[in-house]
């Protein structure tokens, strides 16, 4: 099966790399690409992409935006030079599955890709640790173990694993499940949280202090 991305990026040189670096991997395709994303509701809609890879900074239309606008729609990675605790976390909020900074390798790159448009999720290593340790306040605990709390027992376990980072395939070895029931869980926990992926489920986990 073939990956297809929309890449948004207001640097040519840059943009012109990425797409090298995707299309250097056989099911990764570049189906459409934009300076902004001013038309990237239109791209979407036309191109029916499975990943859009953004920047942060672009004019017109930023990549926070986008995320907010596509999020539900596909899944939405940013790329950005910029690690600032702010701009992840605010990507984050509105539904990024991923954050990667632009020094990532480019193997790292095209397995984030495929990583993402599997469902999963991909952030940095190098801002993973402070991202979760970040914005902790007291109303957003509050905030987040309130819709937790409409987790089942097992849903919350299966949160809870997400929230630690583990994959569908090691949530289910380590809750003796099968994959496509662990993939049911995860279904009905994003449903109940109003998550639009599992990136969003982990940050409620953290803020619930659950993990």
């Amino acid at each position: 099966m073939t990956v297809k991305v929309l890449l948004l990026e207001d640097e040519e040189l840059v943009r012109g790399g990425v797409r090298m670096i995707l299309e250097s991997a056989e099911d990764i395709e570049v189906v459409a690409e934009a300076p902004d994303g001013s038309q990237a509701v239109e791209l979407v809609d036309r191109y029916r992409p499975d990943v859009v890879l953004t920047d942060i900074q672009m004019p017109k239309v930023d990549g926070i935006e986008v995320t907010r606008l596509l999020a539900r729609r596909t899944a939405v990675v940013v790329l950005t030079t910029f690690d600032v605790d702010e701009y992840v976390y605010a990507a984050l909020r509105h539904g990024a599955a991923g954050f990667l900074l632009k020094d990532t390798p480019p193997r790292e790159l095209v397995a984030a890709v495929r990583v993402v448009a599997r469902g999963d999720a991909m952030i940095s290593p190098r801002i993973t640790k402070r991202l979760l340790s970040s914005f902790t306040a007291g109303g957003a605990m509050d905030k987040a173990q309130s819709k937790l709390a409409a987790l089942t027992p097992r849903e919350r376990e299966v949160a809870i694993l997400i929230g630690r980072g583990l994959s569908n395939a090691e949530i289910a070895k380590e809750l003796f499940l099968s994959e496509s029931t662990v993939k049911v869980h995860i279904g009905h926990i994003k449903a109940k949280l109003d998550a639009s992926n599992r990136t969003q489920v982990a940050i409620l986990v953290h803020d619930g202090g659950l993990v």
